[in-house]
């Protein structure tokens, strides 16, 4: 049933074309993807260096178009490019533009509040691997223990985390064009592994993903809320970049493990936050410690106190290690977050106590 509304769904993808282009957008192969679940469905349009000007409006039309047919309920577009100037136009008064001799500089985006959203913190780490949107989600269901109301935006577009982390596998809705976080435990949620198949790889230029991390955003409905945690990627590119330019952050949270290699790469994350003058809110030490499930021991697999050390050293509060223990991993991989569930974990009271401490500085 969903191969033929996918087909069904091509074919209506078919009928469009760019101004003065033979090919439509299927056959140009500006269709990057086509995800169907159920009743709802998902299309990505990548237009490279050729986006119509009226990108918007393109994509109210398809939206409009695929939501007629029969068997689709809810319908999001999102539209991906390497510039917003757009050289062809979508329909059919479409003119192009005198070519320019020389590129005119831009300022920088000035960041907008969004709608409804009083604080936004970012949770950053420099590379891969240290845990951070394991600590993302738990920090997120610790502020709402404090009676917050609490959103997470995954911004890691080639590697998104947060599905899995909640165990949700649908499509959000969109209604006036605006896209519907889903919720889970509370929390309202939006990652594009919630767009796209994510086991498909993400093959998108900086710009196109900085254009994605907009759309998520600003194109979605996260009002009313206290706080919106922002799962960054590893590293200062595109994304990090995108998100201070277009959103006021009240602070970023580092996370790292105790080995020196994780740190080098913390302190530049922390540089990075530093330059765009967003407030350090402090530094989280994830795996600090191994509690053997047998003995109860406690080992120091990766070292022991670098981030605190590291805290000290730039002037910056250290809110806590989270100890490294067998039910964090499992409560990742089964999508039940370790905050909601009912044990007497170190690592579940170490998140607590940090959300408190972040909840202390956003009041």
């Amino acid at each position: 049933m969903e191969n033929n509304l996918k087909k069904t769904v091509e074919q209506m993808l078919s009928k469009h074309k760019m101004t003065g282009r033979d090919q439509d957008i299927m056959s140009a192969g500006n269709v990057s993807a086509v995800i169907v679940d159920g009743s709802q469905v998902g299309i990505v349009l990548d237009f490279g260096n050729e986006v119509p000007a009226n990108a918007g409006s393109l994509r109210e039309v398809i939206e409009k178009d695929i939501q007629s047919l029969d068997g689709v309920d809810a319908v999001n577009v999102v539209v991906t490019a390497t510039r917003n100037a757009g050289q062809a136009e979508y329909g059919p008064q479409a003119v192009k533009p005198a070519p320019q001799l020389r590129p005119v500089p831009k300022a920088p985006p000035t960041p907008t509040e969004i709608p409804g959203v009083k604080h936004i913190v970012a949770v950053a780490s420099g590379k891969g691997g240290v845990g951070k949107s394991t600590t993302s989600i738990n920090l997120a269901l610790a502020l709402q223990d404090q009676g917050l109301k609490v959103g997470i935006l995954d911004a890691d577009i080639f590697g998104p985390s947060l599905p899995m982390l909640v165990g949700l596998d649908q499509q959000p809705e969109t209604k006036d064009k605006i896209i519907q976080p889903l919720e889970a435990y509370g929390l309202k949620l939006m990652s594009i592994g919630f767009l796209i198949d994510v086991d498909q790889p993400v093959v998108w230029r900086g710009p196109r993903v900085m254009g994605a991390t907009q759309q998520l955003l600003k194109d979605v409905a996260w009002g009313p809320l206290d706080v919106l945690i922002v799962d960054m990627p590893p590293g200062t590119g595109d994304v990090q970049l995108t998100m201070v330019q277009q959103a006021p952050l009240s602070g970023a949270v580092i996370v790292s493990t105790p080995q020196d290699l994780a740190l080098i790469d913390a302190r530049k994350g922390l540089a990075m936050f530093e330059k765009v003058n967003v407030p350090i809110l402090g530094i989280v030490e994830n795996m600090t410690s191994f509690i053997c499930p047998h003995c109860g021991g406690e080992s120091h697999i990766f070292g022991h106190g670098g981030a605190e050390e590291t805290a000290k050293r730039i002037g910056c509060e250290f809110l806590g290690g989270i100890p490294l223990e067998m039910v964090v991993r499992e409560s990742a991989d089964n999508g039940i977050p370790l905050m909601t569930q009912s044990t007497d974990s170190a690592a579940k009271v170490a998140y607590a106590k940090i959300g408190k401490r972040i909840f202390q500085k956003l009041a």
